[in-house]
């Protein structure tokens, strides 16, 4: 591979699931059979070899859980890719929880996998139709829905 100058254009370079939003530089280019390879310049060294000629055709690549992109392609994609690493950080930290699996099976609810509010409040509703008191439910029971709904609602608002 021969080994070409540096690129001085800066490049946006957004980690959702770490919080890193950060400019970068285009380090070493080496042209081979396949076109132009590039590593960003420290401190991101460790992004790359990818291929330059796709990141500036299609104005963005992604290299593992890092997007390298262009200013444009940030402003146009900023919104989307910040929801997505938010509802992954949820995500994780719901997976990671598992003093929620009693109020998730009160509720009939997956054991696993991020919940969303609605999921909550549906799962309540339809528990709550027969389990409360003027239902013909026992009031034991009700609470314990509720309390389990309560949690899972309390523990949503905590992580969002």
């Amino acid at each position: 591979m021969k080994a070409l100058r540096m690129d001085k254009e800066e490049w946006v370079v957004w980690n959702g699931s770490m919080g890193i939003l950060d400019m970068a530089t285009i380090g070493d280019i080496r042209l081979g059979e396949s076109g132009r390879m590039a590593c960003l310049a420290p401190p991101y060294g460790v992004v790359g070899p990818f291929s330059l000629d796709e990141l500036e055709t299609r104005g963005r690549i992604a290299f593992g859980e890092c997007f390298v992109m262009s200013r444009q392609r940030w402003r146009e994609d900023q919104v989307s890719l910040r929801l997505e690493a938010r509802q992954k950080r949820r995500s994780i930290l719901f997976q990671a929880d598992i003093d929620d699996h009693e109020q998730r099976e009160i509720l009939d609810l997956p054991i696993e996998g991020l919940l969303k509010k609605s999921d909550i409040n549906a799962a309540f509703r339809q528990l709550a139709k027969t389990a409360h008191p003027d239902a013909g439910g026992a009031d034991a029971h009700y609470r314990r829905i509720v309390e389990a709904r309560d949690a899972l609602l309390k523990k949503l608002a905590t992580t969002g």
